[in-house]
C-alpha cells in the first residue's frame, strides 16, 4: 500500500503556482523565510508523519484508550508520536519568535499539518486543539496567563481543550448550565458537565489546560451571559510546579466511529473537589472569545476532511492501477488476461470524481490559510481587513464542503476496492469512518449552513461577498483558453443566478417568516459551496494551461497538468450543474420540510 500522504506535486502546484505562497517571504514577518525554508518543513512534516503518526494509525483505532481506574490508557506510540511534534517545533510553528516559534505562515503550517492528519487523525487531533487552545489565550489571556500557560504548552508538556458542549444542550450555546461563582482569591468556583471533549483527558502531557464556557452567576440570560475560564487539571505555582488536582473529573469516555485515537471525554467540574478556573478577558465575552478557536477550528475540520478524503483517494487510486479484473467491452475475449480496473470507465468516473472533491477541497482550504496569512501580515491594512472579512464569510463554507465531499471520497474509494473496501484488512475503510465524524465537528453542517445564510452574507451590508465577486470576476477574465473560458461562462451562468435567489433572499428575510426562508439553508451551503469549489478549479485551470504552454515541460509535468484540466471538466460538467435544483428550491422557498409534522413521521 502507498505511504504517500499527500502528492507532493499537487502541493506545490497549489502553493506556489496558484497560491503564490514564496511571496509571504518578502513580508517584514515572514523575510527570515523563503521557498527553501518552507520546503524544508514540508519536508519535515512528510517524513515525521510517515515515520512516527502513521505506523500507529490502524492500532490506535482498534486499541482505543480505556478508562482505568480514573485514568485513561492508550497506546505508548501516541505520547511518542506527540513528543517527536512537539519537539520539532509545530505546536509552536505559527507563533512568535521570542515565544519559542517558527513564525511560519498560516499556508505552510496548514499544508505541515495536513501530513498529519492525513497519515492519522487520531494522534494528530491533539496538537491541533494544543495550538488553538493557545493562540485563544495568547490574544485574549491577560499577561499573568499568557505567562503561566503558553510555554508549556507550545513546548508541548501542556496540551489544551476546548468544552462547550453540554449533555442537554448540544449545539445550543445559549442553554448552557455550567455555572462559575467568584471567590475572595481571585479565581472562580466551576460546577457542571460537559461532553464531547475531545483530548479532555489523556496520557501524553503534563496537564491538561480546559478552556470552559461557564455563566457568572447573574449574568444575563442567553449566549450574552456567557464567560470563559482557563481550568486546568493541575493546578500549579508561578514557577509551574504542581500544588494539587483540580477538580475535574473523568466521568466516561465516548466511543466513536472514527477518530478512535482522540479521547472524546465527559467530563465534570467540582463534584468532588473544588474546581478553579480563572476568568479569560472580561465577564460575559466568552462566546466571542472562543469563536476565535473554533473558527481557527473549523477551519482544521475542513482541512481534515479533505487530507483524509485524499489519503483514500490514493490508496483507491493504487489499487485500481494493481487489481485486474474483467475486460474492456470492445475486447472482451475471455483467453485474454484480464485488464486492471483502472482501464474500465466506471472505475475512472469514480476516482475522477474522488479528484475533483479531494483536490478541490484542498485548493479551498489552502486559499484559507492564504486569507489567515493576509489577514495577519498583509502590508497594507485595508488588505487586512478586506481578507479578514472574506474569510470570515467563507470559514462555514470551508467547513462544511470539504467535509461532505471528504467522506463522499472515501465513500468512492471503497467502492473502488469493492469487497475488500470494506474490510479491515484495507485503509479505505478506517479513511471513511474517521471522516465521517467531520461533517459533525465543530458545529454541523445545518448550523454552518443556518450561519451563512441567516448571517455571514448580510453582515457589514454584504461586504465580504462583494469582495469575493470581485475576486472571482478576476479569474473568470484570466481565462483566456478555449477550454477555461467555456467552464468561466459556466460559472459565471451559475453566480448569476446565485446572485439573484441571494437577493430575493434577502427581500425576503425583511418581510416573512426567518422559519421558513432558513428552512432550506442546506440548499444554499450546497450552492454556495460548489461555486466557491468551481472556483478554485478554475484558477488551478488558469494555471495549468498556461504551464502547459510552456516550452520544454516535461511528459510527467504535462500528464500531471492535463488531469488538472480533466478533474476541472468533471467538476464542471458534472457537479457545478447539479446545484440547479438548489436554486429552483430556494426561489420557490420550498416548504416540504418546514410543513411536515413530527407526527407524520
Amino acid at each position: 500500500m502507498t505511504d504517500t500522504l499527500i502528492n507532493r506535486r499537487d502541493l506545490d502546484f497549489l502553493l506556489y503556482d496558484v497560491m503564490d505562497t514564496a511571496s509571504l517571504s518578502e513580508r517584514e514577518r515572514f523575510n527570515e523565510h523563503s521557498r527553501e525554508t518552507f520546503d524544508a518543513v514540508i519536508e519535515t512534516a512528510d517524513r515525521m508523519a510517515r515515520e512516527k503518526f502513521a505506523p500507529h494509525n490502524s492500532q490506535a483505532d482498534k486499541e482505543e484508550p480505556r478508562f482505568v481506574n480514573g485514568q485513561v490508557e492508550m497506546l505508548p506510540e501516541v505520547k511518542e508520536a506527540f513528543k517527536a511534534y512537539a519537539e520539532a517545533g509545530f505546536i509552536a510553528g505559527r507563533f512568535d519568535y521570542d515565544l519559542g516559534g517558527m513564525q511560519l505562515p498560516e499556508s505552510v503550517m496548514a499544508a505541515c499539518n495536513g501530513f498529519f492528519t492525513a497519515a492519522n487523525p487520531g494522534t494528530a487531533g491533539y496538537p491541533f486543539l494544543t495550538t488553538a487552545a493557545a493562540n485563544l489565550i495568547k490574544v485574549f489571556g491577560s499577561e499573568e496567563q499568557k505567562a503561566k500557560y503558553l510555554p508549556p504548552m507550545l513546548d508541548g508538556r501542556y496540551t489544551g481543550t476546548m468544552a462547550l458542549t453540554e449533555p442537554h444542550a448540544g449545539s445550543s450555546l445559549s442553554d448552557i448550565r455550567t455555572t462559575a461563582s467568584p471567590t475572595d482569591d481571585g479565581h472562580y468556583l466551576i460546577k457542571g458537565a460537559k461532553i464531547y471533549i475531545s483530548g479532555g483527558e489523556q496520557s501524553i502531557s503534563d496537564n491538561i489546560v480546559h478552556l470552559v464556557l461557564a455563566k457568572i452567576k447573574g449574568a444575563p440570560p442567553g449566549v450574552k451571559g456567557i464567560s470563559l475560564f482557563i481550568v486546568p487539571k493541575f493546578l500549579t505555582d508561578d514557577q509551574g510546579d504542581v500544588t494539587g488536582r483540580n477538580g475535574v473529573a473523568l466521568a466516561g469516555l465516548i466511543h466513536k466511529l472514527g477518530y478512535r485515537g482522540t479521547t472524546s471525554t465527559a467530563l465534570s467540574f467540582g463534584d468532588d473537589a473544588p474546581c478553579h478556573g480563572y476568568l479569560v478577558g472580561e465577564a460575559h465575552q466568552g462566546l466571542k472569545y472562543m469563536f476565535q478557536m473554533m473558527n481557527e477550528a473549523r477551519l482544521g475540520v475542513g482541512f481534515g476532511a479533505a487530507v483524509i478524503g485524499y489519503r483514500g483517494y490514493l490508496h483507491s487510486l493504487e489499487y485500481a492501477k494493481d487489481r485486474l479484473q474483467g475486460r474492456k467491452p470492445s475486447d472482451p475475449d475471455p483467453t485474454k488476461p484480464p485488464v486492471p480496473i483502472i482501464e474500465h470507465a466506471d472505475v475512472r468516473r469514480m476516482l475522477l470524481a474522488q479528484k475533483a472533491y479531494v483536490e478541490g477541497g484542498l485548493a479551498l482550504c489552502l486559499y484559507g490559510a492564504r486569507l489567515v496569512d493576509d489577514q495577519n501580515s498583509h502590508p497594507d491594512a485595508t488588505a487586512r481587513e478586506e481578507a479578514g472579512k472574506l474569510l470570515d464569510l467563507l470559514t462555514p463554507v470551508m467547513k462544511a464542503w470539504p467535509s461532505e465531499y471528504g467522506p463522499k471520497a472515501n465513500d468512492l474509494a471503497i467502492q473502488v476496492y469493492g469487497g475488500a473496501g470494506y474490510t479491515r484488512e484495507y485503509p479505505v475503510e478506517q479513511c471513511w469512518r474517521d471522516n465521517r465524524l467531520n461533517p459533525i465537528h465543530e458545529g454541523t453542517n445545518g448550523i454552518q449552513a443556518l450561519d451563512l445564510l441567516g448571517r455571514k452574507i448580510w453582515q457589514d451590508r454584504s461586504h465580504g461577498l462583494q469582495l469575493m465577486m470581485q475576486r472571482l470576476q478576476v479569474d473568470l477574465e484570466a481565462a483566456t483558453t478555449s477550454r477555461c473560458q467555456q467552464w468561466a461562462l459556466s460559472l459565471s451562468e451559475t453566480l448569476q443566478r446565485a446572485v439573484k435567489v441571494t437577493q430575493d433572499l434577502g427581500a425576503a428575510l425583511q418581510k416573512e417568516s426567518p422559519d421558513r426562508v432558513l428552512a432550506n439553508a442546506s440548499c444554499y451551503l450546497h450552492l454556495f459551496g460548489h461555486i466557491s469549489v468551481a472556483w478554485m478549479w478554475l484558477r488551478q485551470a488558469n494555471v495549468a494551461e498556461a504551464r502547459l504552454a510552456e516550452p520544454g515541460i516535461t511528459e510527467a509535468d504535462r500528464n500531471f497538468l492535463e488531469g488538472k484540466l480533466q478533474a476541472a471538466q468533471y467538476f464542471f460538467h458534472w457537479e457545478l450543474p447539479t446545484v440547479a435544483q438548489d436554486i429552483v428550491l430556494l426561489q420557490n422557498r420550498d416548504d416540504t420540510c418546514l410543513e411536515m409534522r413530527g407526527e407524520w413521521f
